[in-house]
C-alpha cells in the first residue's frame, strides 16, 4: 500500500521524521510487526537532520564506521564509507541507500508537515491534521524528529532591515551559497560555526567572526579510509558492535581506566599529545575522570588552551579564542579541520561580543557597541532550540486536551525519554531524558527503536491497547536524570544547549541522561523484564 493510499485509512502507527530514527522505526513496525504505518516528513526526501544541515563543512563527529546501522550485517557489508568522518552528502547518500534497500520511501509522505495531534481518549486514538488538509487516526504516534532540527535564529533588532542575504546553518539553501568576493559575517562559534568558518574563509573576500562563547575543539585529522581498515570493518561487525554497546557514549573506542591525576605532568602531557595527534572525540577518552573531577579536567583544558595559543599567531585573537568559561567536554566538544589556523589569515577578523555586544542590525551590517561592521552576507551559526522544541512543534494534546507545552512548562517531564505521562501511546525516539545527544546517535536510536517496537509487539500479543508512564515513575526518573548530571561537570557549562541556556525564557533543566548509554540500556532491559515496570498498560 502506498503512502497516498493510506490517507483514507485508520493506521496502526504514524512516525514523524525520516532520518536515522524514522527509517529504522518504519522497518521495525511495517516489515517486522506487519503494522499499517505511515511516515510524515516536511522534507522532500529522507535524511532528517542530514537533509537540512547542508552548511559549508557539515560533517559528523562520530567516526563513519560507527555512524551506521548495526542491526544488519548485510547492510554493513554492502555499504563502504570513504572518509574517517563522513560529510553531509555522504551521510545523506547512505540514508537513501538504506531507504532504497528496504523499500521504505513508499511508506512516507514527504513535503508534509504535522500541524497538530490530539488524543481521543474514548477511541484511544491519535487524531492528526497535516498542512495538506489530510486527517489521520492512529493507535500509536512516534516522534522521530531528531534533537537538533529546530533552528535558533537570534532575535536581533533590525534583522529585517539588513539588505544582504542571511542564512542559518540549519536551514541552508540546497543549491549552496557562493561567498566569492563578499564580506561575510559569521555569528557563533559552536560546532557548526567551527566547521563552517574555515570553508567560508576560503571563499570570502573578508570574514568577520562574532564570538560570544569561546570553545574547545580537537583536530579531526580527517582523511580517506584505507583498504585495510575498510576490510576490518566488514570482517568484524560483531567486535565493533560489542564496543559500541559497552561504552558510555556509544563510540567505537573504550575510555581509559587511568586517572589523569595518577600520572606525572610529563606522562600526562605525553598521553594528551598522542591523543591530539590521533584527533577526534577519542581525545575525551584519554582519562577516566575528565568529566567527573574538576582538577583532572583542568589538565585537559589547559593543554587545549595552550594548543590554541600556539596555533593562533595574533595574541589578541589567541586570548579571545582561549578564554573558555566551561570545563572541557561539558559541552559536546567540536572537532575541526584547521579552525584555529583560519584566524591567521589576513582577511579573517574576530570580535568578542561578550566585550563588544551586538546591538542591532542595519541595512549595511551588524552594529556592536563599538561600531558598525559592513557586511554583504551574514551566517547565523547559532545552533538549535534543542531536544524539546522539535517535539513541542508537533502541537500535541494528550488526555483531557492538555497541551504538551503546558505539561512541559517547567521542563520535559518523561519516563526514560520514551514516553510522557498523560500522552498514551505516544513514543519519543531519543527524547529528552535519554542519553541521546551525549552519544553516538545511531547506537541510541537503534536501542530506542527496538525497545518501542518490542513494547508494541508485547501489547499486541497480550491484547493491550494503551501504554503510558506512571507519574511517579516519571518523577523518579527526572530525579535520576538530575542526579546523573550532577555527578559530572556537564551542568557547569552555563551557556550549554544541554540546559536550554541558549534560548531566552527556556526552563534551565539538564535534558539528556548523563548516566551512560550502556547503563541506560540495562535499565530499559530491567524495566521490560519486570513487566514494563513504571508503565501503565490497559
Amino acid at each position: 500500500m502506498s503512502a497516498n493510499d493510506q490517507t483514507q485509512h485508520q493506521l496502526d502507527a504514524v512516525i514523524i521524521g525520516a532520518g536515522f530514527s524514522g527509517l529504522y522505526q518504519m522497518l521495525c513496525l511495517r516489515d517486522r510487526l506487519g503494522l499499517s504505518v505511515l511516515g510524515l516528513d516536511m522534507a522532500d526526501g529522507v535524511g532528517g537532520t542530514w537533509y537540512w544541515n547542508r552548511y559549508p563543512g557539515a560533517r559528523c563527529d562520530s567516526e563513519s564506521h560507527s555512524y551506521s546501522y548495526y542491526f544488519s550485517d548485510e547492510l554493513l557489508k554492502k555499504w563502504t564509507w570513504s572518509e574517517r568522518y563522513p560529510g553531509q552528502a555522504e551521510i545523506l547518500e547512505y540514508l537513501n541507500f538504506v531507504a532504497d534497500h528496504f523499500d521504505l520511501k513508499r511508506s512516507f509522505r514527504f513535503k508534509t508537515k504535522l500541524l497538530s495531534a490530539h488524543y481521543d481518549e474514548q477511541a484511544n486514538l491519535w487524531e492528526l491534521c497535516t498542512d495538506d488538509g489530510e486527517r489521520y487516526r492512529t493507535r500509536f504516534l512516534i516522534s522521530a524528529v531528531g534533537n537538533l532540527s529546530s533552528a535558533n535564529i537570534p532575535a536581533i533588532p533590525g534583522l529585517d532591515r539588513f539588505k544582504g542575504p542571511w542564512y542559518h546553518t540549519g536551514q541552508w539553501p540546497h543549491e549552496g551559497v557562493d561567498f566569492t568576493g563578499l564580506s561575510v559575517g559569521v555569528v557563533g562559534t559552536g560546532s557548526t560555526g567551527i566547521q563552517a568558518i574555515p570553508v567560508i574563509a576560503a571563499q570570502a573576500k573578508s570574514l568577520t567572526v562574532f564570538q560570544r562563547t569561546a570553545n574547545y575543539s580537537i583536530p579531526a585529522h580527517n582523511g580517506p579510509l584505507d583498504d585495510a581498515f575498510k576490510a576490518y570493518c566488514k570482517d568484524h561487525p560483531d567486535e565493533i558492535r560489542t564496543i559500541l554497546h559497552a561504552t558510555p557514549n556509544g563510540h567505537p573506542f573504550y575510555i581509559s581506566e587511568t586517572s589523569a591525576l595518577s600520572l606525572s605532568e610529563q606522562e600526562r602531557h605525553a598521553v594528551y599529545e598522542k591523543a591530539w595527534e590521533k584527533g577526534g572525540l577519542r581525545f575525551r577518552a584519554s582519562f577516566k575522570d575528565l568529566l567527573s573531577s574538576e582538577e583532572a579536567n583542568k589538565t585537559a583544558a589547559e593543554f587545549i588552551k595552550q594548543k590554541i595559543r600556539s596555533m593562533v599567531k595574533d595574541p589578541r585573537k589567541a586570548q579571545v579564542l582561549s578564554d573558555i568559561d566551561h570545563p572541557f567536554a561539558a559541552k559536546r566538544p567540536p572537532i575541526d579541520t584547521h579552525y584555529f589556523e583560519t584566524y591567521n589569515l589576513a582577511h579573517v577578523d574576530l570580535i568578542d561580543i561578550r566585550e563588544n555586544p551586538i546591538d542591532s542590525m542595519t541595512e549595511e551590517g551588524i552594529r556592536t557597541t563599538n561600531g558598525l561592521f559592513k557586511l554583504d552576507a551574514i551566517v547565523f551559526a547559532t545552533g538549535f532550540d534543542a531536544m524539546t522544541r522539535p517535539i513541542l512543534n508537533l502541537n500535541l494534546r494528550g488526555r483531557n486536551g492538555v497541551a504538551l507545552s503546558d505539561a512541559w512548562e517547567a521542563g520535559p517531564i518523561n519516563y526514560m525519554g520514551l514516553q510522557v505521562p498523560g500522552f498514551p501511546n505516544f513514543f519519543m525516539v531519543t527524547g529528552p531524558g535519554s542519553p541521546s545527544v551525549l552519544t553516538n546517535m545511531p547506537v541510541a536510536i537503534e536501542q530506542h527503536v527496538e525497545w518501542i517496537s518490542d513494547c508494541i509487539a508485547h501489547m499486541r500479543a497480550e491484547g493491550l491497547h494503551r501504554v503510558e508512564p506512571q507519574p511517579q515513575a516519571s518523577a523518579q526518573w527526572m530525579q535520576e536524570v538530575n542526579q546523573a548530571a550532577a555527578a559530572t561537570l556537564l551542568p557547569k557549562a552555563k551557556h550549554s544547549w544541554y540546559l536550554g541556556a541558549n534560548i531566552p525564557g527556556k526552563p534551565r533543566v539538564f535534558m539528556p541522561y548523563a548516566g551512560g548509554m550502556a547503563h541506560y540500556r540495562k535499565r530499559c532491559e530491567t524495566i521490560t523484564a519486570n513487566g514494563y515496570e513504571g508503565f501503565l498498560m490497559a
